[in-house]
């Protein structure tokens, strides 16, 4: 696979020169500074492009151009940023930059209840223990009628939770649950998250699948024409979260958005992280299932239980079948060689990392986008990469 990296433009602690010592060629990246909804144009596209360029690696993937919350709920002036999503994605194509990533979450990207959670080797992980999020949810944000989504034992929990927290550590959680907001470096009270949160009162599941699934309709030609291949990312966590509806968690809605348009440019984001969040998913028979559809790859792990808590494990530790998920991977790219598909090669990204050694020490850095970390998951991946392929096709 196509070795990339998430690298969050300029103002990223992880800088482009160290990035190109990890071995990774492809850059995944967006125009963060531009508001979400507004049209990418071809010269601020060229000018991240040359910089990357400039040190001799490939803007491989966008991650993301982000769908405007109108496009989700249907509201406002919401063909008007279609229509300047489509301008985008023609911009994206005049400039050879073929894959774009994004998604379709209402108000959070992600959610975790910890982004420094200490791990067994020393190190520290991306956590999200359902109890506390509860405790959040119901205590802290008070969202109104919040009582009718949880079981009356985990509201006990939750309680029970809340009322061992002293007041900066309920000032950490609420911190770390709205790092999930778009645009999170800026500051929202609880009062304008909860009016976020409102303006969602009136859609369920079924009518965000309908509005996601208006919104492939409308871009895909476009895509088409332009070359491009969509990979949608799957909600993370997958499931429901403070009554916002989640409509890509399942192989069942990954299939259902794939067959709404049978397209090249209609495809998924394989992440392991966060469909394997939920117990219910089976990453191996996902990835079979979808392999013709996977446009780009997100590969971490995690350790899970049933009752939704799951904690970031090493790439090649924890709960998700990492091995048979890259054989998978691997067939697929040589039977797309066969058939003379130009998209043979999947661009595949190590996917979040500890925080370790020295990073530890280090002032800033993204959540799950420390350099040491994934960098030892790069080169793990590559390794198992590299075992697979010499053993299905030890003659190349």
């Amino acid at each position: 696979m196509i070795e990339t990296w998430r690298w969050y433009g300029p103002k990223d602690p992880v800088t482009l020169t160290e990035i190109k010592q990890t071995g990774a060629s492809g850059i995944v990246t967006a125009l963060h500074h531009i508001p979400n909804g507004e049209i990418w144009t071809v010269d601020e596209i060229q000018k991240r492009q040359t910089e990357i360029e400039s040190y001799g690696l490939k803007w491989s993937v966008v991650e993301s151009v982000p769908v405007h919350e109108n496009i989700k709920k249907q509201t406002g002036d919401f063909q008007k940023y279609i229509e300047n999503y489509k301008v985008t994605l023609q911009n994206l194509g005049e400039c050879g930059i073929e894959t774009v990533c994004y998604n379709f979450m209402p108000v959070l990207d992600w959610a975790r209840t910890d982004v420094k959670f200490p791990y067994s080797d020393g190190s520290y992980a991306l956590m999200f223990d359902p109890v506390a999020f509860a405790a959040f949810d119901l205590f802290i944000l008070k969202r109104p009628d919040a009582e009718a989504g949880y079981k009356s034992e985990m509201i006990e929990k939750a309680k029970s939770h809340f009322n061992s927290l002293s007041k900066k550590k309920s000032a950490e959680l609420t911190g770390t649950i709205l790092q999930g907001l778009p645009g999170s470096e800026e500051s929202f009270s609880l009062d304008e998250f909860q009016q976020i949160l409102d303006e969602y009162k009136n859609i369920d599941a079924k009518k965000l699948t309908e509005h996601l699934h208006y919104f492939i309709k409308e871009i895909n030609p476009t895509a088409e024409s332009a070359g491009v291949r969509m990979a949608i990312h799957p909600d993370d966590p997958p499931w429901p979260l403070l009554g916002l509806p989640r409509v890509m968690s399942t192989l069942e809605n990954a299939l259902n958005l794939i067959n709404v348009v049978d397209s090249p440019s209609n495809g998924i984001t394989l992440c392991t992280g966060s469909f394997g969040a939920g117990h219910f998913n089976n990453l191996v028979e996902m990835a079979k299932n979808l392999a013709h559809r996977i446009n780009f790859v997100h590969l971490r792990n995690v350790h899970r239980k049933p009752d939704g808590y799951f904690m970031e494990a090493n790439h090649m530790n924890g709960d998700i079948d990492m091995y048979n998920i890259v054989k998978v991977l691997l067939e697929e790219q040589h039977k797309r060689e066969k058939e003379g598909r130009t998209d043979r090669q999947i661009p595949m990204r190590p996917d979040h990392g500890h925080l370790m050694l020295d990073d530890i020490k280090k002032a800033k850095t993204y959540p799950g986008y420390s350099l040491i970390g994934r960098m030892k998951g790069l080169a793990e991946l590559r390794g198992l990469q590299l075992g697979i392929e010499k053993t299905l096709y030890p003659d190349g």
